[in-house]
Parts: C-alpha cells; sequence; structure tokens
C-alpha cells in the first residue's frame, strides 16, 4: 500500500505523543528526564562557593528560602556539606560529582526557572533585591549586559575591565572609566568585566549560565567573569547590596588555612582554563607554570607541530619567559667563553622581524663553530663524559639523543630548551653538519655570511647573528620569508 506524506507525518506524530505518554508512566518527575524542562518566571537560589568546617549553608539557604516563598534554593556541590547539617525543607541538594553507579550530573535539568542567582555563603536575603536584579537585566539593552551583580557586605566589590587573550594563554585586568570619577560616598551602577576583592550575588539567565562550558566552578565569580570576557558579556554591578552573617573571628591558623584554600582554587581555575598569565590593573604579573621546578607546560613536538597549535593558541607566555632566560644565559656563556655562535633558522627569523622569539616557538636555535666547543667548559664536559651538566644556576646542558648537537634546559624539570648546533667549514667553503633532522632551514651556507659575524636585537640582548639576516634566511628559508609569517609545518596547521 502506498503511504502519502499526509499519512507519514500523521504517524510519526502519533509516535512521538505515545512515546511521550509512556515517557511519563515509566519515569517519575519524566518532564525533568525525558527532556529539559520548560522555563517558567522566577529565581533560582544556587549556593555554590563554600567551604571547611565553619560554613554558613544552612542559615544562608534558610533566609533566601524563606524570605521568599516559592523561590527554590539549591545547594550545589561534588561532597555535600560537613559537617552535617539538616537543610531547611524545600532546600535541595544538586549533586555535581559524577558516579559510576548513576546518570551523569546534569544540573541544568534541576532548575525550573528562568533566572538563576549564584550566592556565596554568608549572604542574608533582602525582600525584593532579586526581583530588582531581574527586572534591571530584563530591562537592559541586548547585547551587552548578561549579569546584575549585588555586593554581600558592606565592602564594595572592585570593578575590573577584562580581557581574556585566549591565544596568549593571558588575562588582562584593568581599570574601568567608570571608576576614575566614582567617590566612595556614592555608589552607582558600574558595567565590569570582572569583580574583584569582596563576594556578590550575581543573576543572570538561565540559559545563559548553563549556555557557559563550566557554569558552575569555583570560585564562582572569577569563574563566570572568564567565560563571559570571552563572549563579550559586561556584568552590571548594583548600588544595592545583600547584608552578610557575622562571623566570629578567625585564629591566624585558620585565617591562613582559607586564604590557602582560596589560592588553591584560583590557581586550579587558571589551569582548567588554559590562564598562563595574569596582567593586574597596576601592571603586575602573576605566572602560573614554568618554574624551575615545574615540567614544561606542553607535551613532544611532532612534526614540528607543538600541540598548543592545534588547539589554536601560541607559546605560553611562561615558556616564553623561560625560553628567553635560557637563550640569554647561553648567549652569554658562549660569549664569555670565546665561542663563535649566531642565532640560527627560526630563532633569528624572529630577532629579524620582532627583535624576540616568534610567539608560537618552542624553543631557541644557535649555530657554532665546531672546534669552538671546548672552549665553553659546560660543552666540553658533556662532550667528554657524554654526561649531562647543571650549571650554578640551574641550567642543564646536555648531549642531543637525537643527533651530534647539544640542548640546554631551563632545568632538569622543565624541558624548555635552547639547541646548540656544531658546525665546521666543509668543501667549498660552505658550513657544514653532523646532523640533518630534515627542517626546512637544514641546508649547507656559504662561510661568508659569518665572516664577519653582525648582531641583532633577541629576547632583550644583542646577539651575535650572520652579517646579512635577511640574506641567510631567504637563502635558507626563501625569499619573502620576512614578510610571510607561518607555522614551522603549514601541512598540518596553517597560520
Amino acid at each position: 500500500m502506498r503511504i502519502t506524506p499526509c499519512q507519514a507525518a500523521l504517524a510519526a506524530a502519533i509516535a512521538l505523543n505515545l512515546l511521550l505518554l509512556l515517557c511519563s508512566r515509566l519515569v517519575p518527575g519524566a518532564t525533568t528526564q525525558c527532556h529539559p524542562p520548560r522555563a517558567v518566571p522566577g529565581v533560582t537560589v544556587i549556593l555554590r562557593d563554600f567551604d571547611g568546617p565553619a560554613h554558613d549553608v544552612a542559615a544562608t539557604a534558610r533566609s533566601f528560602a524563606s524570605s521568599s516563598p516559592g523561590v527554590p534554593v539549591l545547594v550545589a556541590t561534588e561532597v555535600s556539606p560537613y559537617p552535617p547539617i539538616p537543610l531547611p525543607a524545600g532546600v535541595t541538594v544538586l549533586s555535581l560529582l559524577p558516579q559510576p553507579h548513576r546518570p551523569p550530573p546534569r544540573p541544568e535539568l534541576a532548575v525550573r526557572t528562568r533566572h538563576v542567582a549564584l550566592v556565596p555563603d554568608g549572604a542574608r536575603a533582602v525582600p525584593g533585591l532579586l526581583r530588582r536584579m531581574r527586572d534591571v537585566l530584563e530591562a537592559a539593552r541586548p547585547g551587552g549586559t548578561k549579569v546584575v551583580a549585588a555586593a554581600v557586605g558592606r565592602q564594595r566589590p572592585r570593578c575590573w575591565g577584562l580581557e581574556v587573550d585566549i591565544k596568549a594563554w593571558t588575562v588582562r585586568y584593568g581599570h574601568t572609566d567608570q571608576q576614575s570619577d566614582q567617590r566612595s560616598d556614592h555608589w552607582r551602577s558600574e558595567l565590569c568585566g570582572a569583580l574583584a576583592g569582596a563576594p556578590a550575588v550575581l543573576l543572570l539567565r538561565t540559559h545563559d549560565l548553563f549556555s557557559l562550558p563550566f557554569p558552575l566552578t569555583r570560585p564562582v565569580v572569577t569563574s563566570l567573569s572568564l567565560q563571559a570576557a570571552v563572549r563579550g558579556w559586561r556584568l552590571l554591578l548594583l548600588p544595592d547590596s545583600f547584608p552578610s552573617a557575622p562571623r566570629p573571628p578567625r585564629s591566624p591558623q585558620e585565617q591562613r588555612k582559607a586564604e590557602n584554600s582560596r589560592d588553591e582554587r584560583h590557581w586550579a581555575l587558571l589551569e582548567r582554563f588554559g590562564i598562563k598569565l595574569e596582567v593586574l590593573p597596576d601592571g603586575r604579573q602573576r605566572w602560573h607554570g614554568c618554574a624551575k621546578d615545574t615540567p614544561r607546560c606542553f607535551g613532544t613536538i611532532r612534526a614540528q607541530t607543538p600541540e598548543y597549535l592545534l588547539a589554536g593558541r601560541w607559546t605560553p607566555p611562561c615558556c616564553l619567559r623561560a625560553l628567553r632566560a635560557t637563550a640569554r644565559h647561553v648567549l652569554a656563556q658562549l660569549e664569555a667563553a670565546g665561542v663563535r655562535h649566531w642565532l640560527e633558522g627560526g630563532s633569528l627569523l624572529g630577532a629579524v622581524r620582532l627583535g624576540d622569539i616568534i610567539p608560537w616557538d618552542y624553543d631557541v636555535d644557535v649555530g657554532l663553530y665546531q672546534q669552538d666547543v671546548p672552549k665553553c667548559r659546560w660543552l666540553a664536559a658533556v662532550a667528554a663524559t657524554g654526561r649531562p651538566v647543571e650549571d650554578p644556576e640551574g641550567f642543564l646542558w646536555e648531549k642531543a639523543a637525537e643527533g651530534e648537537f647539544f640542548r640546554v634546559h631551563f632545568s632538569r624539570a622543565n624541558r624548555l630548551h635552547v639547541d646548540l648546533w656544531p658546525f665546521r667549514v666543509g668543501r667549498g667553503g660552505l658550513m657544514t653538519k653532523d646532523t640533518w633532522l630534515g627542517h626546512r632551514q637544514d641546508v649547507e651556507f656559504p662561510e661568508s655570511f659569518l665572516l664577519p659575524l653582525g648582531t641583532v636585537a633577541f629576547a632583550g640582548v644583542v646577539a651575535k647573528a650572520p652579517n646579512d639576516p635577511r640574506a641567510f634566511l631567504e637563502f635558507k628559508f626563501g625569499p619573502g620569508v620576512v614578510e610571510s609569517p607561518e607555522y614551522p609545518n603549514p601541512q598540518v596547521r596553517r597560520l
């Protein structure tokens, strides 16, 4: 029998309705199990930022649950609040910890309202203030303001500008224009990129919160600010505030524990988001990773392509900082020992283009005369024994496993390195070497480029270089290489 399109559509509709009916009969609360719930007017309060035995979760939840009857209150946590506490009626613990015997956590299915408020531990409700925050959000012009904030306690959060540079693994905080004429005795609404220095209640649309990849990651204000900045969202800080519960004085030991816990959560958040450098409004820098005692923050290089390039990122700034330090140290050691040396390959290219390491480069290349190797005591010791040598400043000199050249690491633990390539004069006055790795710049070249040596600015110092750097680079890479940036292996990843 031939089925018409109308009959097929009718049959599909009937099947869908039967499926929904069966789902509602078999699964309790099927509106949250079979499909996402439909949002209803109102605000759900989520308590997320609490820690330690001195938490105030029960009282905070009771305050918001009792001040506005019918407002759902959720305590979102991986581990139930400890010590165990009796939560007020109507307050629900929302487990965020995946467990093998349960379905994966879906916190978005527990929120039925159109708006959600993220409330810090110790806040106290003010009748009507959540509703006012919601009304302000709904009245805001589309596009910019996605989050409305109100302080908790007497101290007002600092309102900072915020730029998140994913490619450079960097966050930059700055003062907002509105702060310049703000008087401490007259608070007003401010558009912020980030809030700092004091707790705050954040209110936003439920679908906006759960469109974020890390909607409930702690610390909540920092996490949400970073994710909002990536999307061009702004936070509107109102002049209103919620009171905070009085807390008993903490002992110095308890204070240190609380500060350490905050720092650990902050560092863990930045690591999760892939942030290696924070630049504060006063210009101070906070670095994360790439210290002498930390491993290199990226894996093995394959096909001349570090893994971060495949993720659309460039070399982490802490790695560039460590590379610069290693390069300056090595160049100074070679110069002091009288070893004839020059910048090679991509390092010379970066020097000519930028006076620095190329932003996506992962090592530094230096050429030297093979006959001068014994002049440098570290190279001489490695060549004589074949074993790595650590110098007094913690840099590790060794023979490279890949062939007849040397490698100087930032430290034993952190394998960011400078490669030292010994060249000798071969037939026809061409500089040649014993190991060729098949890189584009791996070609013999006339010694005339080194007679005499020239100089270029590089990584904060004046470095030795071929006497005609542009001609040298074009000889190795081809015409136009200085003006045409490209990743080391365009077949794997193009700029």
